[in-house]
């Protein structure tokens, strides 16, 4: 296609009409982007609710498709609207203007994460539709708020609700990544997020002397075994190159802070550090090990965890899962070569996982400059128009399941 023909495509102008609302964080005012969902939902003669599982400035919009067997446990085809800050300097063209240049590249914050996949979800909704296609089970498109700072008051909050337990959810399909070679990245579960304080409590004076039991030793006694530790990561992660980076556990020092001058010892020094757990680690047994080289450091270690998300069971891809072995024959037949991985990340697939439902995070996005949060982030309006046919077989194949 030239650029007239993308520019005058009708799927590729919807897209880019979404692209220009900007729903930035943090602070998102979504008013323009529920309207233009509403617009979307009238245009394919489907049902649409608006509901507010946390706040009234936090909407989640749900479109349904109805199955012809209701009863079954339905399907969600979700989607976040929110999209992270831009620094505008930093872009070649306006992050909210979604430029097509020459060769159809669109540019905007969101095209690969993730607003494509919401248009693309309803691009082969309006084709299915057209073809006389009836889904088994009903499919619900939803479009909900916050994923980019966490999703605690928009899908974490939504899960909660009457509204979604009548929604009998069965199977979530939600974002992937983008895949710089021809290999599309399928994401089947995600590592642990977990977040702690130490507090190094220890005797203070005079910077001159070697004063026993300082702040200071104990936080490098600490410090070098989890430095340890990280490099165990880094290791695994540099003789096995099957591995990716979400299964690997990583830790890395985010904060710290403590004393007031050079020549005085602290009576304390306070750490932060942000991990990111691998599924396949005895959670257990890692907190018991970090909570013993704070002992063995000394007395005054104190330890706080500022975020220790559950353990969660990654979601089958074998033949117990039917929608697993549904996504598997569709893409079997379009010819894709899929890679399942750990999220090195987090989505709000989580949210769905902790409620036992299976859960698979697919972003149709192949052969593209990984852009995620970058500056210039672009889609090819090709690799566009190329996901919502990827979307025309899976989505039949899920709702039949």
């Amino acid at each position: 296609m030239g650029l007239k023909e993308w520019e005058n495509d009708e799927e590729i102008k919807i897209f880019r009409e979404y692209l220009r609302i900007p729903t930035v964080q943090p602070d998102v005012d979504y008013t323009a982007c529920v309207e233009f969902l509403k617009r979307q939902a009238s245009s394919l003669n489907l049902p649409v609710d608006v509901v507010y599982p946390s706040l009234p400035t936090k909407p989640v919009v749900i479109i349904k498709w109805e199955g012809s067997q209701p009863e079954l446990p339905s399907i969600i085809l979700n989607s976040h609207m929110d999209v992270v800050p831009v620094f505008r300097d930093k872009w070649t063209h306006d992050p909210f203007s979604a430029d097509l240049d020459s060769e159809g590249r669109i540019y905007a914050r969101g095209t690969q994460d993730m607003k494509c996949v919401g248009t693309q979800y309803l691009g082969a909704i309006r084709a299915l539709k057209t073809s006389g296609f009836k889904p088994k089970r009903t499919l619900y498109v939803s479009f909900v708020p916050d994923e980019e700072i966490g999703g605690k008051l928009g899908m974490a909050e939504l899960v909660k609700t009457d509204y979604y337990a009548k929604m009998n959810v069965g199977f979530s399909l939600d974002e992937g990544g983008t895949s710089e070679t021809d290999t599309y990245h399928l994401f089947y579960g995600e590592r642990l997020r977990w977040a702690f304080k130490i507090r190094f409590n220890g005797t203070s004076g005079h910077g001159s002397l070697l004063l026993p039991n300082t702040a200071g030793v104990k936080l490098n006694y600490v410090l070098n075994k989890l430095t340890e530790y990280r490099t165990s990561q880094e290791d695994l992660l540099a003789k096995d190159p099957s591995l990716s980076k979400g299964d690997v556990t990583t830790l890395n020092l985010t904060q710290l802070s403590g004393g007031v001058q050079s020549n005085v010892v602290p009576p304390f020094f306070e750490a932060v550090f942000d991990l990111r757990v691998a599924v396949t680690v005895d959670v257990g047994a890692f907190e018991k090990q970090i909570r013993d080289w704070c002992k063995e450091a000394g007395d005054g270690v104190e330890i706080e965890f500022i975020v220790q998300e559950p353990c969660v069971a990654p979601t089958k891809l074998d033949g117990s899962n039917p929608f697993w072995v549904a996504f598997k024959a569709a893409s079997d037949e379009l010819g894709l070569k899929v890679h399942p991985i750990v999220c090195p990340g987090a989505t709000d697939s989580r949210y769905i996982r902790q409620r036992g439902i299976p859960a698979i995070g697919f972003s149709p996005i192949k052969n593209t400059t990984l852009r995620i949060h970058d500056n210039d982030e672009f889609l090819s309006a090709d690799v566009y128009l190329h996901g919502i046919e990827v979307y025309k077989k899976i989505i039949p194949n899920l709702s039949n399941a």
